[in-house]
This record gives structure tokens, sequence and C-alpha cells, in this order.
């Protein structure tokens, strides 16, 4: 057999494999070293057993298979070829170690031969995203003197791994040349795989594991601790895990507090704003218990009050990770938060503390005031919600607007809500919604700055794959306006941090054939809105602002709150 042949022989068990634990979606940039696996995705695809992705730009296509690993929830593989093409693969693998998202990376490499040796678009590739995968498979180049059993069975292992601590699996695939002309004909009856070809014909992973048991048990002190005074702080979770705990903290009468992120309808909105209140805020750290929900908490005065309490403290996360950024000594509970609800019995009981309450409801009508009538950052996070369709997804990117919107927003219970808030990078946030929208097959609102939409603009691109209604706004503030929180002197900081660019993107739009329109007021949104809701393709509405407007209705928002005095 050709040596061609065999490489796709070889490639074919790969991906065979891992279509057996869940693979549908694969994502591939185009190369001449990663032609095996390439072709093998190809034959897969006609036979109607996995779709296809393409993009020129591997560091988009990371980001855009993760935005399909996010919405679809099941692995999705990615396939680039040898050199700087791998490296570009980094910063989405960053974002999806620390969100725990399964992302295979299939990277095509050069054979030992070529390696350190001046060759050509031949880098060390071996291990090279380091600690952030959660399995490294470093293959040997196509040989028969390898057993077919002994690759299914290593990489089998390590798509295991991958289900007990999400994240990502590089497996590293070096081939030898030639790489085309193999005889197809050859390649599913060769002697090669004849020890599996029985296991071919079907679709079980070639080893079957028993999963953990989802019972959780109750703390043996719980029946003293539910009658104590808590508050509960509900991070970034799955809208499976959000059911129930509206219900269940109601019952017990603890104070909640909600990230954006969670799915959880906030019964105390404004949290963000209202725990400056140095008043409340020293109320709430007399609680008994802080019991922790999730992970991954946005707004700055939640956390604050995280690292500020000192008393009994519980966290329920369904990873392995550690999620206390301020290590507490701490009761944890790795389990998914509805089991754990489910054998935590609620105590009816009155609530402990009422001010929050009465200052939530005051926020209300304080930021209404504040942000408004005109079309701003803080009046679009303030009013996200009625701009949303009832089956939708909203994807927020990173900065300023995603703060404004987990401060000023109330969104209705179990909205899904996507983010990249691992890293919390600007990298990859217009592929990352590209891929959100086509793996949910919803409508999509995307909310991206200017400075990240600059970075990632050739995933415009992307959007024209579209199925759906997919609104992206860009809030045009001319900079990174998120800078503006930060105390850093005025006279460096437009050059050295905002770092103005002075563009509107009605240009980009048109060079990717995308829909596009700017809104002056909330009618004008309106009209475009009804208009983009009725198209199943991608609008482009940019939102031009002035540069401190929104970080100074912040900035405002937080300060008056800070010593207002409420009655209960």
């Amino acid at each position: 057999m050709s040596v061609s042949t065999f490489n796709r022989c070889w490639s074919k068990v790969i991906l065979e494999t891992l279509t057996r634990h869940g693979v549908k979606h694969i994502c591939i940039a185009p190369g001449s070293r990663s032609t095996p696996l390439t072709l093998e995705a190809n034959r897969l695809q006609d036979q109607h057993r996995i779709n296809i992705h393409t993009h020129w730009d591997e560091r988009g296509l990371g980001f855009f298979a993760l935005g399909l690993a996010k919405s679809s929830k099941m692995p999705v593989a990615v396939i680039v070829t040898s050199g700087t093409a791998a490296a570009n693969l980094y910063p989405a693998i960053v974002e999806a170690r620390q969100t725990g998202i399964n992302l295979i990376v299939l990277t095509a490499d050069r054979p030992d031969e070529l390696i350190e040796c001046g060759a050509n678009q031949a880098i060390l590739q071996e291990n090279m995203f380091a600690n952030y995968p959660v399995a490294s498979v470093n293959l040997p180049r196509p040989s028969q003197d390898y057993v077919v059993t002994w690759l299914i069975s290593t990489l089998d292992h390590a798509c295991h791994q991958q289900k007990q601590q999400a994240g990502v699996v590089h497996i590293n695939v070096p081939f030898a040349e030639p790489l085309y002309d193999a005889n197809e004909d050859e390649i599913d009856s060769h002697p090669w795989l004849a020890p599996v070809q029985r296991w071919l014909t079907h679709n079980k992973p070639w080893a079957e594991h028993q999963s953990l048991q989802e019972e959780v048990v109750m703390h043996e002190h719980w029946d003293y601790w539910r009658t104590k005074r808590g508050v509960i702080v509900v991070g970034r979770l799955t809208p499976e895990q959000g059911m129930g705990i509206t219900t269940w903290a109601n019952t017990m009468g603890w104070v909640v507090l909600t990230d954006i992120q969670s799915g959880v309808e906030a019964s105390l909105p404004y949290a963000d704003i209202w725990l400056a209140n140095k008043t409340v805020r020293e109320k709430l750290l007399q609680a008994d218990l802080v019991l922790q929900l999730g992970h991954g908490f946005i707004s700055k005065r939640i956390n604050q009050f995280l690292a500020d309490f000192d008393g009994e403290y519980w966290i329920v996360d369904e990873s392995v990770q550690r999620v206390d950024p301020y290590h507490h000594i701490h009761t944890r509970f790795t389990a998914k938060v509805h089991h754990w609800l489910r054998s935590h019995p609620p105590l009816r009981q009155k609530p402990w503390l009422l001010e929050p309450l009465a200052l939530s409801k005051f926020c209300a009508s304080f930021i209404e005031q504040q942000v408004g009538g005109n079309l701003n950052e803080a009046s679009l996070a303030h009013h996200i919600a009625r701009i949303l369709p009832n089956n939708g997804v909203l994807f927020l990117g990173n900065s300023l607007f995603v703060r404004l919107a987990d401060a000023l927003a109330k969104l209705p219970e179990g909205y899904p809500v996507v983010t990249n808030r691992g890293a919390s990078g600007i990298d990859g946030l217009l592929a990352t919604a590209a891929g959100v929208g086509i793996g949910s097959n919803q409508p999509v609102v995307a909310m991206i700055g200017d400075v990240s939409a600059l970075y990632d603009l050739n995933s415009f691109a992307l959007f024209k794959n579209v199925t759906q209604p997919t609104i992206i706004f860009l809030i045009n503030n001319n900079g990174g306006a998120i800078f503006d929180m930060l105390p850093v002197d005025a006279s460096v900081k437009s050059d050295l941090y905002r770092m103005p660019h002075h563009t509107e993107f009605s240009q980009a739009a048109s060079m990717f054939d995308l829909k596009y329109a700017r809104p002056y007021t909330w009618a004008d949104l309106s009209s475009v809105l009804k208009q983009a809701y009725a198209r199943k393709e991608a609008t482009v509405i940019e939102i031009k602002v002035g540069p401190t407007d929104g970080s100074n209705i912040y900035k405002r928002l937080i300060e008056q709150i800070s010593y207002a005095v409420i009655g209960a």
C-alpha cells in the first residue's frame, strides 16, 4: 500500500474514534499537510455523519468551534495544518480550558526527520499547548508496525479523559509525504483494519465506562445550617442547573445575588449597583453562610463582597477545578447544582434581611432616570430584554458592555446567555458568536465592542452561513472605554489605553456582504430590528456613542448609590 493511502487509513481510524465520542462538527482550515485528515472528514460528510465548517483563519476557526461546542453541548473537532496554523489555535484553547468546553484539536505535523533541521513550516508541535489540554496525544507517523487497536484505544482514552474533566484534547498527527493520490478503493478494506471491521460497523466507543452516580449526599449538618442567615451567589450555569434556584432560595428567605451568565432571573436585580451601598453591604457581610452555586462572577461588587466575607463558605460546582479566587476555608460539593438542591431540602422561613429588596426596587427607577431615553450603551444594556427574540440566544462580548449588562439588565428566567469569560479576552468574539448561532440553530443577538470587532474582523465571513436571524450589535465608543473605569492619569489614558481608532463599520459589513444599519434613536432601532428579525441572515447594527458616555453613567450610578439612605 502507498504511503498516501495508508495516511488515509490512519486518518479514518482517528476520525471514526472521535465520532463515537459525539463529534458531529469538524472545523477545517486549508492546508497541505492536513490533507489525509481533511479528505477523510469529507468522506464522513458525504456519508451524512458529520458537518464540515471551513474558515481560512485558524484563530477565528478555533473560536468558531468554541461557539459550536458551547451551543451544541457536544465536542467539536478542529483540523489544521502544521506550523503557525496550529499556534493560532492557542487563544481558543486557552478559553476552552478556562470554561470547560470540549474541543478536539487535530494538528497535522511534519515527521521527525523534518523537525529542527531547517525544513519549511516545521515547528515544535508536540505538547505545544503546554498544560492547557486535559489530554495530549503525540502520535507517531502512520505505520503498520502499530496495531490498529493501539491507535483506537489511545485516542479513546484521551476522549474519556475529556469526559472526566471537560476541556481540550490535542492530537498531534505527523504525516510523511506523499499526501495525495491515495487509492480510495483500498482504504476501507486494507488488512490493517481487519481486527476492527466489526467495531467499524457500529457507533460505540472502544471502551464503555460506567458513569458517575448523580446522587448527592446531604451535608450532615444541613438541618442546622438551613436555619441560619444565608447569602446565595449564583455564577455561570447551564440552563438545566439554574432551574429551581429561585424557588428554593425564596423558601429559605436567603439573599440571592445572580450573575447575568446564570440564566436565573434576578429576584434582586442590579446587585452590582446596590452592593456599592456601604450600609447594606455591611449588613450582608453579617450572614452566617455564603452558598456559591457555579462560578465566574462579572460584578466587581459581588467579587469584593466574596473577598471580604469570612464566615461559613460552601461551593457547589460540577467542575473539579478550584473556583474560589479568594481561597476561603470551605466545604466543596462537586455536583450539578440542581442535584445538590434536590438533596438539601429548604426550610420555609422569613427573609432575614429586607434592605437589599428595598434598594433593588429603588435602583430600578434610579437607573431608568440616569440612563435616560437616548440610545446609548447604558440604556441598551438596561433595556436589553426589549430587543431579544423569545426563542433566541444572547452572546455578550467582553470589556465594558458585559459589565453594563450584568449591572443594569434584567433578563427573563432561563434566557440563554453565552460568554467567553474564562480568559475574558476580546479576541475571537465574532467567531464565537457565529459558532453559537450555527450550533444552536436559533436567532442570536451578539453584543460586541468596537475594538473586539476590529480584532476579529475577518470572522464576519462566518456569518454568511447562519440560517436564523442574527443581530450583531457593534458598540462603537471609539476605543477601549473599559479603561475609563481605571484610575489612569488622563494625560496617557487616551493614547496608551483607550487607543481611539476613528473608524466605523459600514464598509466592513459591505465587504463581507452583510446587511448594515446605524440607528440613532430607539424608534430607529425598533424599525431596524423588525426588518432584521424577518431575515434569516445576519445584520450588523452599529451603535455609535460618545467615548465616555457609558462609563460615566456607570461610575455615576455607583457613586450615588454608595451613600444612599433607603428605608427597608
